[in-house]
């Protein structure tokens, strides 16, 4: 199930990919896109062009599929009257890849009736691959390598997790969270796809993002990718984010983990959600 799905994700990632270091290699010029929050994000050539490699790409082969990517617009009735819609971010961590500091990916993800089925996120500076299908399991492939199975770590324990951290957005109740509940380290990662690929390796353990701010095309992949390896993605209060919806935006923030840790982690960050004043957002359904 899903082969031609997957097999035209990984190329089209990759072809995406290679554009993208191209720019690499280059000056980078990034330019400020407002969101519909009214926050500003960097936006580059580069990630324009991956977008029009991936958008045209899935176009062709699945024409009758709805496409959400962040450098597009979002024609939401075609998107909410279709079954089967891809969502794509060209570059996840834009500003990993305007540093020059190789932390960003390219992701596309495929959800049906707002349930992600398949990822696909690629760190071209590396030249790793993770992907998954739903029922498939999930694997990762690194330069010249063969696949390897991803399965999370079954710690439950607090004082043994790892805490995949913002690279460049710091948080000062993120650091309050890891306090409170004494973690064992932290690794700081810029793109959510990267950090979620690291928990699927049990590279780290868990990731908490407080932040209203990320959409759609940020955590569909990773959440395919992780939770075929085990692990579970839910907002901050531990309810399933939906990708048919009109409101693109993950307002209610994430944490993704292993299923063993999980809801010890959304019970125990409860009460620090409370103090933070942080209650549950209501999204735009249609």
């Amino acid at each position: 199930m899903f082969e031609k799905e997957l097999e035209t994700a990984i190329q089209l990632a990759r072809q995406a990919g290679k554009t993208v270091l191209e720019y690499y290699a280059l000056e980078i010029i990034a330019e400020e896109k407002v969101a519909a929050d009214s926050s500003t994000e960097p936006v580059t050539a580069a990630d324009r062009a991956a977008s029009r490699i991936i958008v045209q790409g899935l176009e062709a082969a699945f024409p009758g599929d709805g496409i959400l990517s962040e450098e597009e617009i979002d024609v939401s009735h075609l998107r909410l009257g279709n079954s089967r819609v891809w969502i794509t971010d060209p570059i996840d961590g834009t500003w990993g890849f305007v540093k020059k500091d190789g932390d960003f990916a390219i992701q596309i993800g495929l959800a049906i009736d707002g349930e992600p089925v398949l990822g696909v996120v690629y760190v071209p500076i590396v030249d790793i691959l993770y992907y998954a299908v739903k029922g498939g399991g999930s694997f990762s492939v690194t330069a010249g390598g063969q696949p390897m199975k991803l399965i999370v770590s079954t710690k439950t324990g607090f004082d043994t997790l790892i805490i995949a951290t913002s690279r460049n957005h710091s948080s000062p109740r993120i650091s309050q969270i890891a306090k409170h509940f004494g973690f064992a380290g932290e690794i700081r990662r810029g793109s959510i796809g990267i950090k979620v690929g690291l928990i699927a390796e049990q590279t780290c353990d868990l990731y908490i993002n407080l932040s209203p701010r990320s959409k759609f095309w940020d955590t569909c992949a990773p959440q395919s990718i992780l939770e075929e390896a085990g692990g579970y993605l839910t907002d901050i209060f531990g309810e399933r984010i939906k990708y048919d919806i009109l409101d693109v935006q993950n307002h209610n923030g994430i944490v993704a983990a292993s299923r063993a840790a999980h809801p010890h982690i959304i019970e125990n960050l409860r009460p620090l959600l409370t103090e933070f004043g942080r209650y549950k957002v209501k999204e735009k359904v249609g």
